[in-house]
Formats: C-alpha cells, structure tokens, sequence
C-alpha cells in the first residue's frame, strides 16, 4: 500500500536474510548469548532475567546499561502481554524470501537509524538498506548497539520529526 506512507523511518534493521553473506554475521559475544542462553518463559522471574541480559547485549559495550530501568520496563511488559514467548516469533523466520527486489522500489522518503555498535546487525546493515532504497538518509548513532535507548531519544525524536514533517527535505544530525 505504497500510497498510504508518506515517509518511513527504519532502526536497527538490515536488508539481509539470514545467512546473507555480503554483509557482516553478529558479534561471536552475540551469537554466543543466542544460541547459548535458556530461559523458562513458564517463568517470569526467568524469562526477565533472560531479557535484562538480552537487552543488556543488545545494548553495546560503549554506553552505560541501565540494568534497573531495563528490569522495571521488562517486568510492566511482562505483566500487559498475552503470551510473551510470541514476541520472540520473529526468530523463527525462514528468510526465503529476499527483499533486495522490492527494497529499490520505495519511494516514500525513507531514514535508517543505525547503531554504530549494533552486535545484530553491524552498522554496514544499515548502510546497505540505505544505499537500497533510493535517496534513503543514513543516521548512525555513534556507540549506540541495537535498538533505541534513553540516550539517543533528543537526537532521534527531533530527527523523526524533522523527517516526517517535510518528507523529502534533508535531515541534519546536529
């Protein structure tokens, strides 16, 4: 439904399906957690504990983690959700398809929004959806990992709103 956007803003994503190999894997610290982890999502106390952790690796090495804000956000998502598990239904994707067709046809003006630590998905995924997408505006956040932080909130509202309020206009990261 390309004639309902009028612009898009992308964070912490790739064009990559897995096993992709133009662009680089996750961190081995990364991998590690994910395929080594366990969590009993039966569990509250285990499944906030696997998500602190997760969120904490996510996260980045280069900012401070805010372990008890984490906590306190995990533990108010845990008391509103159905059926927590589902949350981690993206991790069962078959990446069969491959977006890179599709990506070159958006024409609503689009932002990526990258951490330059991101341990998912190295800033070169962000790069790279940018370069796909005509005209796409990169916006690295510098020590940033995955995903959005209190940190970054000043920065990445007034540049989404800048973005949104005059699709097309350029941005400014300053």
């Amino acid at each position: 439904f390309p004639g309902r956007v009028l612009s898009l803003v992308l964070i912490s994503t790739s064009p990559a399906t897995p096993g992709d190999r133009e662009l680089p894997a996750p961190t081995e610290d990364f991998t590690r957690f994910v395929t080594t982890a366990t969590v009993d999502w039966a569990d509250a106390g285990s499944v906030i504990e696997y998500l602190v952790d997760y969120s904490r690796m996510l996260a980045g090495d280069r900012r401070p983690f805010d372990e008890a804000a984490v906590h306190e956000l995990v533990r108010r998502d845990l008391e509103r959700a159905r059926n927590f598990a589902a949350t981690q239904n993206h991790n069962v994707m078959s990446g069969d398809e491959r977006p890179h067709e599709t990506l070159s046809s958006i024409a609503a003006p689009t932002l990526v929004i990258h951490g330059t630590a991101d341990p998912m998905f190295p800033l070169e995924h962000g790069q790279a959806l940018a370069d796909e997408i005509p005209g796409a505006k990169l916006l690295p956040l510098e020590g940033a990992g995955h995903g959005v932080t209190r940190a970054d909130w000043e920065t990445i509202a007034r540049v989404i709103l800048e973005h949104t309020a005059r699709p097309g206009a350029p941005m400014s990261a300053e």
